[in-house]
């Protein structure tokens, strides 16, 4: 009597373990995984966030050097020469006409200021688009991560809820074996009952370890990915996302707060502001210039002395005829805003059905978890009738164990379709570009 005493008390144990193993993830708040502090942590870990500094550095260059184009540009040349034939003037009977010399030389400096440019500005706008499509690149790259952090977590929660029946069932089977070691003993039961069990909690204990091994592996990921190092017992803490889900589906959001749309959008003023450069290259740019030097001959080309000069103006550059460039380059820009169009269309359609598939995900799961609910009702039922009958000496021990491990299976199956619920609702509200919290 002793002994199936201890049996019942070893069985209530288990039970109140697994029965228990939602509380005790709600319990641990210090310790436990958090999915919104992850998706920060592994943006903020990610080599690829430093990018946007890099980016802005260089943007910061670029506007500079178009800024300092409004400044004067100041150039130096200067030339020595010989020629083996000069010009020879006739000489009038009686006149001295001047030889030209053969060895010439012109040292100057110019000085240009640009006066109107009507590219500087379209370009400023070009290089601002571009820093912002850059932005968007790395928001949308970082954006990625979640993904990873979401295969990670919940494959760690999906084991860890595993692992807590599997302990369960060890204990379980523990009392059972020392039950049956003292029935042995006292020649009223078999020694094969006895292997049976102990072959059984040998199974178990390897199913554990592989667990736990697998569970470590999954948080070595989830730490490599945020850079948080976890306690061997920590525990993901599930959230809680059902209110956000059903406010989400009742407001019927679209996919507007995905990255990679701010990025097309980005894409597309980039193209625009390239047209504008486009056309504003084919406007009259004006400058003023002035050189002085010294030469020999100066401007005086019948001059046979070195001498000084200078001379100042101002300069038109245009280039009317282009012979269909600019139309080739507005042309080439239209088709690069329908190829980015096309990859925006075919983005949000690939999200539509990944939020349709997340949404039938959610509702089955739904389901499902109020089947488990009846089954695991059942299997109680089923647990205490034999519970009764083991007591009685009506069963066997090992059919008393089939019972309980029915009803063990159970539960881990519904543990398991809850952390499948909630990684169904995380990812509905990853695709929608939606913050889970």
């Amino acid at each position: 009597m002793n002994a199936r005493a201890t049996l019942s008390r070893a069985l209530a144990g288990a039970l109140l373990l697994v029965a228990t193993s939602g509380m005790t993830a709600q319990s641990q708040t210090v310790d436990s995984l958090r999915l919104d502090r992850l998706h920060t942590a592994a943006a903020q870990r990610d080599p690829r966030a430093r990018l946007l500094a890099i980016r802005e550095a260089q943007s910061a260059l670029r506007l500079r050097t178009i800024a300092a184009e409004r400044l004067p540009s100041i150039a130096g040349s200067a030339q020595a020469q010989h020629q083996s034939v000069v010009t020879r003037f006739p000489a009038p009977p009686g006149a001295v006409v001047p030889t030209l010399p053969h060895d010439t030389y012109d040292a100057n400096v110019a000085v240009t200021e640009p006066l109107l440019d009507p590219t500087r500005s379209a370009r400023v706008m070009a290089e601002q688009a571009q820093l912002a499509r850059a932005q968007a690149d790395v928001a949308a790259a970082l954006y990625g991560v979640r993904e990873q952090v979401n295969t990670s977590f919940f494959a760690a929660a999906a084991l860890a809820v595993r692992r807590e029946a599997v302990s369960a069932t060890i204990a379980d089977l523990e009392a059972q074996t020392r039950i049956v070691e003292s029935r042995v003993r006292n020649g009223t039961a078999l020694q094969s009952e006895l292997s049976a069990l102990r072959a059984e909690l040998l199974r178990r204990r390897q199913d554990d370890a592989q667990l736990l091994a697998e569970r470590d592996a999954a948080l070595r990921v989830l730490s490599d990915l945020t850079g948080i190092t976890f306690p061997r017992d920590v525990t993901p803490a599930l959230p809680e996302l059902e209110r956000r889900v059903a406010e989400v589906r009742a407001r019927q959001d679209s996919i507007v707060a995905r990255p990679e749309l701010e990025r097309f959008e980005r894409m597309r003023e980039v193209i625009a502001r390239q047209a504008d450069v486009v056309d504003a290259q084919a406007k009259p740019r004006v400058s003023a210039f002035a050189r002085a030097g010294v030469g020999k001959p100066g401007l005086n080309m019948l001059s046979t002395r070195p001498e000084s000069y200078w001379i100042g103006g101002v300069q038109v550059q245009w280039n009317p005829l282009d012979w269909g460039r600019t139309a080739r380059e507005r042309q080439t820009l239209a088709l690069e805003r329908d190829a980015v169009e096309t990859e925006s269309a075919a983005f949000r359609d690939a999200l539509r059905r990944a939020t349709v598939s997340d949404l039938a995900s959610i509702d089955r799961l739904q389901r499902t978890l109020a089947s488990d609910d009846q089954i695991i009702a059942l299997r109680e039922q089923i647990v205490r009738e034999t519970a009764a009958r083991f007591r009685e000496s009506a069963i066997t021990a090992a059919e008393y164990v089939d019972r309980q491990t029915d009803l063990l299976t159970a539960r881990v199956t519904r543990g398991l379709h809850r952390v499948e619920l909630a990684q169904a609702r995380a990812a509905y509200l990853t695709t929608l570009g939606l913050e889970v919290r």
